[in-house]
């Protein structure tokens, strides 16, 4: 069979039919203009002139091959260019006779253009929320989309009924109105188009979309088709829109604002039921123009208005003035006028719409700040206090001729600088501190005592007060300061205070002072009468004698080195560290065990010393001298009864800058965890000793630290007590 001979080959579909070997024998017009292929196909092999064909076509033309007669299918295919191709395809199986191999016909349709509708037609329908529905008022049944039953929010099984579908809707007028209408519908074929409120199935409420239209024959409705939307967003912004409508509404009739439009080309003016109200004018006697406006303005005022408006539809600059306006009654009321000029596409004014506020109370009290404000300036010139506005950066934006004379700078150069450069730098921070909680609003003002650098660098004294001011939003627009000059009283004070501390120091010298007499000579008149105890035994030998008289001239000799040194005593004032000498240690504590020799051998106790001859500290004599014999004197006065020997232990070290004595004795012992707190302190006494008088530590450590040491204590009851004084290297 040729294509010549072919009956279909001018038919309108494009189909091609298929030898036992799949190759053309013959195929209509269409098909080649479908495919864009020749004439020159027949006799080829199928899948070698169309190689892009999916490979369920081959399969369905060898099953038809062998015998089925029909196959049919749809396929998405993506070529290896990258387009998306869609075939739709209908085989069938053609046999002359029984005993005849069959041939294929094959229909074959390239529908990509209608899938790609349908899949946009899908997907506006998913991105609007689209679905359709039917209902068949003669078979008694309702169908429902999918995006219908996904509004609704049911599973896709669900199986809808009229009752149902109406049970959806928000009982009260949602429910009413769709009840109504679908009744309507059906009984005149009138359809509908509304919006309602529906409850899904999972309890979300849902504006929704509902238009139906009827289907009558004979008079009689029998189907109604229709669409079904999600609107809930936009409804929800309707709705929103509307209540800030009307809260603009009520706002601006609150705050007096009133809205107009002036239709520019017919010279005709409109006013909302505000702008009445503020201009107290009845709307049946306005004539609704240009004059009938501009004759409520104040006549100082015409001509002012006049050129603004006439600028604005010019184009020269945007409407927004402030003009007075006089009331029937005779009142004159502040407005404040704005507006937008709306042209055609040709830049033609064609209106203005505007709005008017009464400003009468805010430029009331404008003038009042005015007035404030002047005052105020006349209160900063002429105080007599330093005064001064400060902005949040701290720089000086005006100040007064007192604080120029008190920090000794010119107007002009106080205004260049900020406070921060001219405060003292131990002052700022707290300043500054402050100066933030009154920006956060933590406080309202405050003041300190701070220190400025005038102009040659002096230090000048201040009594600062600070305030913040604020502006309408609450924000600090300014800080006012008043900064009261307080030198003169500060080095009075400092004066006064020197003064004090010197009669202080005196007294405390001469205090410790009697004390040290008191104790130091105490001990060597124990000495004493212990050597003349020594003398008057008839029972000593001549050798003892002889020692004695040794013992009571050193102990004479010491007792007046002790007068002599307790003279350095109240030279010591203020400035003790300039009145310290280099001492030797090892001299002042072989000087004071020589001093109690007597003791130490009626006593029993065994000395061990340990110090260095060229240890040299920083000392007062007299203290260093007091300091050694209270620690000695201690150790043998509070050594344990219950022990064979007495120990006594004399010990010096370096440490860095330092030279340490360690005084370390084998005796009762102090209970630190006890007594350790008031150790030192005056007539504080730890044991039964009725000698003990409670002021030997104190003294002894007001001496150390006199002479710029230290004085620390280890000790353990009935086992020993160390005690280290830390004293200056020469």
């Amino acid at each position: 069979m040729t294509v010549s001979q072919s009956i279909f080959h001018h038919t309108a579909i494009p189909f091609a039919v298929l030898d036992e070997e799949q190759s053309f024998i013959d195929f209509s017009k269409q098909w080649l203009k479908e495919f864009d292929l020749t004439p020159k196909i027949e006799g080829k092999y199928f899948f070698e002139v169309m190689p892009e064909l999916p490979e369920e076509l081959k399969s369905d033309i060898n099953y038809c091959l062998d015998g089925i007669e029909h196959r049919s299918y749809t396929k998405r295919l993506i070529l290896p260019n990258g387009d998306l191709v869609w075939y739709d395809w209908k085989i069938s199986s053609i046999h002359k006779d029984d005993m005849s191999t069959p041939s294929i016909m094959i229909i074959l349709e390239d529908i990509t253009n209608k899938m790609r509708e349908e899949e946009l037609l899908v997907k506006s329908q998913e991105v609007a929320r689209v679905g359709g529905w039917e209902v068949d008022l003669v078979k008694n049944t309702i169908y429902w989309s999918k995006m219908t039953k996904e509004i609704h929010e049911v599973p896709e099984d669900y199986i809808p009924n009229m009752e149902k579908g109406i049970s959806f809707y928000k009982e009260g007028r949602s429910r009413e109105t769709i009840t109504r209408l679908v009744q309507h519908a059906i009984e005149t074929g009138k359809p509908w188009d509304t919006e309602l409120e529906i409850i899904t199935e999972k309890g979300n409420k849902l504006w929704v979309r509902a238009i139906g239209e009827p289907e009558m024959i004979n008079d009689k409705c029998v189907r109604i088709v229709g669409t079904f939307q999600d609107i809930n967003k936009r409804k929800q912004i309707e709705l929103g829109f509307n209540k800030i409508s009307e809260r603009l509404s009520i706002a601006t009739k609150t705050a007096g604002i009133g809205i107009w439009e002036y239709i520019i080309p017919n010279d005709e003016l409109f006013w909302d039921s505000n702008m009445y109200l503020l201009y107290g004018v009845k709307e049946t006697d306005f004539k609704g123009v240009y004059e009938a406006w501009e004759s409520c303005i104040h006549p100082d005022d015409i001509e002012q208005i006049n050129g603004e408006v006439n600028d604005a539809i010019s184009g020269t600059k945007d409407f927004d003035t402030i003009f007075r306006v006089i009331l029937p009654s005779g009142k004159v009321r502040w407005m404040k006028g704005e507006a937008t000029i709306i042209r055609d596409l040709e830049g033609n004014p064609i209106k203005m719409i505007g709005v008017n506020e009464d400003i009468t109370d805010l430029k009331t009290t404008q003038l009042q700040l005015l007035k404030s404000e002047e005052s105020l300036q006349a209160t900063l010139e002429n105080s007599s206090v330093g005064m001064a506005l400060v902005d949040e950066d701290g720089r000086f934006m005006d100040v007064n001729q007192s604080l120029c004379k008190s920090l000794g700078y010119s107007k002009d150069e106080l205004l260049k600088l900020t406070f921060q450069e001219i405060t003292h730098p131990h002052d700022l921070e707290k300043d500054l501190s402050l100066l933030r909680k009154l920006i956060q609003g933590n406080i309202s003002t405050y003041q300190i005592e701070k220190r400025y650098f005038n102009k040659t660098g002096e230090i000048v004294h201040v009594l600062l007060s600070v305030t913040g001011a604020r502006n309408i939003d609450g924000n600090i627009s300014h800080f006012i300061s008043q900064i009261v000059d307080i030198t003169p009283r500060i080095k009075s004070e400092k004066k006064l205070k020197g003064l004090l501390e010197l009669s202080t120091n005196q007294n405390n010298s001469l205090l410790n002072f009697a004390h040290i007499v008191s104790h130091n000579l105490r001990s060597h008149a124990a000495n004493l009468t212990m050597i003349s105890s020594f003398l008057t035994d008839e029972t000593l030998g001549e050798e003892e004698r002889k020692d004695s008289l040794s013992m009571l001239s050193r102990a004479s000799n010491g007792l007046n080195e002790t007068i002599t040194h307790l003279n350095e005593v109240v030279q010591v004032k203020l400035e003790t560290d300039k009145k310290l000498k280099p001492i030797h240690l090892s001299y002042i504590t072989q000087k004071v065990l020589m001093d109690v020799q007597a003791l130490i051998e009626k006593n029993d106790v065994q000395i061990t010393l340990d110090v260095p001859k060229h240890f040299e500290v920083k000392g007062v004599l007299a203290y260093l001298e007091s300091v050694v014999l209270n620690l000695v004197s201690n150790a043998i006065k509070y050594r344990d009864p219950d022990k064979k020997a007495a120990q006594v232990s004399l010990k010096a070290y370096e440490n860095g800058e330092n030279i340490v004595l360690q005084v370390t004795d084998n005796g009762l012992g102090i209970d630190l965890e006890k007594h350790g707190k008031k150790l030192f302190g005056m007539y504080k006494t730890f044991h039964r000793n009725k000698d003990a008088r409670g002021i030997g530590l104190f003294i002894t450590k007001n001496q150390i630290e006199s002479m710029g040491g230290k004085i620390t204590v280890k000790s353990t009851p009935l086992v020993g007590t160390t005690f280290e004084v830390i004293l200056l290297k020469a």
